[in-house]
C-alpha cells in the first residue's frame, strides 16, 4: 500500500511519519490485504492537532476518518481507531460487494459543485444564485440502498446520490437531524416508468 503523509501548513517530523507508515498498514491489513493507497494529513488548529485519513481499499471504495486531540500521535491513534471501527463494521459486506459486483456497471458521469456559504461576501448576484467555489468530475454509482448507506458511512459524508440497482432510477440517502438515515426515491425516476405514465 502506498502511503502519503503530509502536513497542512506544518512540517511533519520523520518520527511521526515513520509511526504512521509502520502502523497504518497493520490497521488496514487486519481487515483488507490489498488496500491500494492511503493519504494522511496532519494539521494544527490552535492548540489541537487534526489528522485526516483517506484509504482507498478497493475499486471506487474510499474509507475516511479523522481524529483531533492536543497531541499529534494521539490524534493519529484516534483517526486510526475510527478507521478500524468502520472497516470492522463493514468487512463482510465490502468483501461480498467486491465479489458480487457486476463489472459492467459503470458510474454515471456527473458534475459536482461546491457552493459558497451565505456568509461569503459577494456570494450571490441579482438572481440570488450561490457562487461556485469548485467544480469536479464525479461518478454516480449503481448500488443497492444498503450499499449506498454503507458507502456514505465509510466515506464519512452526510449524503450520497446513487443509481438504484433495483430499478435504475436516481436515489439519495442522507443523515437526518434526528440521527436516522433518510432515503429519497423520486416517482417517475425509474426506468420505463416515465414512458408508462
Amino acid at each position: 500500500m502506498q502511503i502519503s503523509v503530509k502536513g497542512k501548513k506544518l512540517d511533519v517530523g520523520e518520527a511521526w511519519r515513520s509511526h504512521v507508515e509502520e502502523n497504518l498498514p497493520a490497521v488496514v491489513g487486519k481487515y483488507f490485504d490489498n488496500a491500494q493507497d492511503a493519504q494522511v494529513i496532519l494539521a494544527k488548529q490552535g492548540s489541537t492537532f487534526r489528522v485526516d485519513m483517506v484509504v482507498h481499499i478497493g475499486k471506487r471504495i474510499l474509507v475516511q476518518s479523522h481524529g483531533a486531540t492536543g497531541d499529534a500521535y494521539s490524534a493519529y491513534d484516534e483517526a486510526a481507531e475510527h478507521l478500524a471501527k468502520r472497516l470492522r463494521r463493514y468487512k463482510r459486506r465490502l468483501r461480498d460487494y467486491h465479489h458480487e459486483r457486476l463489472d459492467h456497471e459503470e458510474a454515471l458521469p456527473a458534475q459536482q459543485y461546491v457552493l459558497a456559504g451565505e456568509d461569503v461576501e459577494g456570494g450571490s448576484d441579482e438572481k440570488d444564485e450561490p457562487m461556485v467555489i469548485a467544480e469536479m468530475e464525479t461518478g454516480i454509482e449503481t448500488l443497492s440502498v444498503g450499499e449506498a448507506v454503507m458507502r456514505m458511512d465509510l466515506e464519512n459524508v452526510s449524503a450520497m446520490m446513487f443509481r438504484n440497482r433495483a430499478h435504475g432510477g436516481l436515489n439519495m440517502v442522507y443523515h437526518r437531524g434526528d440521527g436516522h438515515i433518510g432515503w429519497v426515491d423520486p416517482r417517475g425516476n425509474r426506468r420505463g416508468e416515465a414512458e408508462n405514465s
